[in-house]
């Protein structure tokens, strides 16, 4: 063999080599960019995993606390409803008083002390409100505005007009008062 044919194997061997060399460049370079790829879709299905995560928690959280608001005030209607009744107790009661027979308002007695400490088992309770009390537009109701009888009385509770009543934390009725000014 000559030189010259030596020298053009070796070149085609170099060149081969070379070509061989930038082939597995680019094969790193694509597994490379194939393995920077799956590790930013990974990263990006992290993500999306914990704000669904995220998202789920505040559910559970919001729907427990929802829950419990329910649990609270499931008998509030059935409680405003009852109320009336309780009232017409009250004033039968007060017009049985003037009767002569005691026997019958002893026993609408009973059965209006037995309503109310059914419902006061439930939850209901009093609002308090009487005759000298300061208004509290928060918690009463005023109906009307009448001139003080006196000036202890002005800007405060004059005659209380229909009771109050809470279930819980919550006034389910205000009490509905007149007020001196």
């Amino acid at each position: 063999m000559s030189d010259k044919q030596n020298t053009e194997d070796f070149e085609e061997v170099l060149d081969n080599d070379q070509a061989e060399t930038t082939s597995e460049n680019n094969i790193e370079q694509e597994e490379l960019s194939v393995e920077d790829q799956l590790r930013g879709d990974l990263a990006k299905e992290k993500d999306k995993f914990l704000r669904l995560f995220a998202e789920f928690e505040n559910f559970k959280r919001r729907t427990s606390k929802e829950r419990v608001e329910l649990f609270k005030t499931a008998g509030q209607e059935i409680m405003v409803s009852m109320l009336p009744v309780l009232d017409d107790f009250e004033r039968a009661l007060k017009e049985m008083a003037k009767s002569e027979d005691k026997e019958m308002f002893k026993g609408v007695e009973l059965i209006r002390v037995k309503f109310r400490e059914t419902l006061k088992s439930k939850g209901l309770e009093e609002v308090n409100a009487e005759a000298g009390d300061a208004f509290d537009a928060d918690i009463h109701e005023a109906i009307t505005q009448i001139p003080a009888p006196n000036k202890k009385l002005k800007g405060k509770i004059v005659d209380v007009v229909e009771k109050g009543f809470k279930l819980g934390d919550r006034i389910i009725r205000h009490p509905k008062v007149v007020v001196g000014n």
